[in-house]
């Protein structure tokens, strides 16, 4: 028993012991110090907490959302053309892809981009803001006309809601229409995909333009799209597969099988793409396809 005791007393005594130095050295002397000198540690200011009379809060605006019964036919016609924008404004970019020639840029310009074996330059984003602009410059006499003749009108309240949509739709469905009725293989003047919708929706065949409704013009204008810009870059392609070709087959003739032909062929496509003015002819072509 008194060896346990005398064994437990030896493990605590140093612990005991720096204990004691602890609050003999460091506590002790903090205590007397902070009891004799308020403004401890020394140097120190008392603080405050009251601001100055020349600082300025930030004033925040107050918002408040009302919901109340309209009172006359103005603040209806209001509403209904704040929730009109709203809808249209939500469906601006598929309007802007799928209904105006930036389908047809976009994706041609992402074909030259891979036909050069071309990652990161340019970017995706550049390509889309060229094909943006240059789809502004193409439509720019359609929005102007549907500004003129739908838009302002509304805004001045000439026209009705329902008189405004046929004067917007009817530029565009000109526009798609001169894009997609072209010349068949037997010489008349059609298009295979019009036609495959209107057998999809069980309708007749139209005696003309106007009686071929809007939700059938728009999914054939964007096949046709899908198909020339596809097509387009099958011949952009062609070249440069064949300079791609030429420098895999020295490479295999040389016996540098495991070199890249990629890494080989890119400096030879790019210089025949700039000697060519590849930027150049392929903006021309691409307005000339548009504008026939």
């Amino acid at each position: 028993m008194k060896d346990a005791i005398s064994i437990s007393f030896h493990k605590w005594l140093p612990k005991i012991v720096l204990a004691a130095f602890i609050s003999v050295f460091c506590l002790f002397p903090v205590a007397s110090q902070s009891s004799q000198n308020s403004n401890f540690p020394q140097g120190s200011t008392n603080g405050r907490t009251e601001m100055s009379g020349q600082v300025r809060g930030l004033d925040f605006p107050n918002i408040d959302v009302n919901i109340t019964r309209p009172q006359s036919g103005e603040q209806i016609a209001f509403s209904v053309q704040l929730l009109l924008l709203l809808t249209v404004l939500t469906l601006a970019p598929s309007l802007l892809i799928l209904t105006t020639c930036f389908l047809r840029f976009s994706i041609v310009l992402d074909f030259i981009k891979r036909a050069l074996s071309l990652q990161q330059v340019p970017p995706t984003s550049v390509l889309n803001g060229i094909a943006l602009f240059m789809t502004i410059f193409i439509m720019f006499p359609t929005l102007q006309r549907v500004y003129n003749n739908s838009f302002r009108p509304l805004s001045n309240g000439e026209l009705t809601i329902e008189q405004a949509y046929r004067e917007a739709e009817a530029p565009l469905r000109e526009f798609m229409l001169r894009q997609t009725v072209v010349e068949q293989p037997d010489g008349s003047m059609g298009s295979r995909y019009i036609s495959t919708f209107l057998t999809m929706a069980n309708l007749p065949a139209p005696n003309g333009p106007e009686d071929i409704p809007t939700y059938v013009i728009v999914p054939a204008y964007i096949l046709h799209e899908l198909t020339v810009a596809f097509q387009i870059g099958v011949f952009l392609y062609i070249p440069f597969i064949v300079i791609d070709m030429v420098v895999a087959s020295i490479l295999m003739s040389m016996g540098m099988m495991m070199l890249p032909p990629v890494q080989i062929s890119m400096p030879f496509k790019l210089m025949l793409f700039v000697m060519v003015d590849g930027w150049g002819l392929l903006t021309q072509q691409l307005f000339l396809s548009v504008i026939r």
